[in-house]
């Protein structure tokens, strides 16, 4: 499958799918796994075809830089734990714009460049709208029963990290101060992410990101239909 046949394949299926609300579809997905990336051109795909689309991040729902370090900088368990404010996220964004929401939202509540509060306007979803949500940890407890759509792009993590590499260099200072807080912290906070929620087997999509330009698709067998959720069935190409 080339990259423009996932993407018209992944618009096909989101199109379809008919709400009462807009549609909340979560890019899940480990670090440098080209989640932002799929979430941006898919969002392209959308507008194209005339579909009002909303899009946000994680990013946008950080906590406060003494709370995410809280545990110390290097800690996987402070990664997993303390990195986002999933109320603020559940209060904010999704649940006004699911069931019997009043699509009222704000597509962040922080900048954790600069470590403060940073509301975005309020604004109004239209009631056919799709949301791409792109970012780490989606499927955890605390947002379950809060997306419409879970697609999972999964990746290798020693082509994980040489993409964080390539991309946090300038972050980070160097490719080696990469590695070594990719390997003391998010690796890690990943493998209890992975290990505990088992994202790829919940998801409704799963996008193996592996080859960029030939990506692999798999969709849950039967999620195509309309407000079911579909856990538990298997996967199909």
């Amino acid at each position: 499958m080339t990259r423009d046949q996932l993407l018209e394949r992944l618009a096909d299926l989101l199109a379809a799918q008919r709400r009462s609300h807009p549609l909340r579809v979560a890019v899940d997905g480990v670090d440098a796994a080209g989640k932002t990336t799929l979430a941006d051109a898919l969002a392209g795909v959308l507008a194209r075809r005339g579909r009002p689309v909303i899009r946000a991040s994680v990013d946008g729902f950080h906590q406060p830089r003494a709370m995410r370090y809280r545990q110390g900088p290097d800690s996987p368990e402070g990664y997993y734990d303390d990195s986002f404010d999933y109320p603020a996220l559940r209060t904010h964004l999704l649940l006004p714009l699911g069931p019997g929401g009043d699509r009222q939202y704000r597509a962040r509540v922080f900048d954790f460049h600069a470590d403060v509060p940073d509301l975005a306007p309020l604004r109004t979803a239209p009631a056919n709208a799709i949301l791409l949500f792109d970012g780490v940890f989606l499927q955890r407890p605390e947002l379950a029963g809060c997306w419409d759509c879970r697609i999972f792009v999964a990746v290798t993590f020693p082509l994980m990290l040489e993409r964080a590499q390539a991309r946090d260099a300038a972050l980070f200072g160097s490719p080696a101060a990469v590695r070594a807080r990719y390997v003391t912290r998010y690796i890690p906070g990943q493998e209890i992410y992975l290990r505990t929620v088992r994202p790829d087997e919940q998801a409704d999509i799963v996008v193996d990101n592996n080859d960029p330009q030939q990506p692999q698709l798999r969709v849950r067998a039967g999620w195509a239909g309309d407000d079911g959720d579909q856990a538990g069935k298997s996967m199909s190409d």
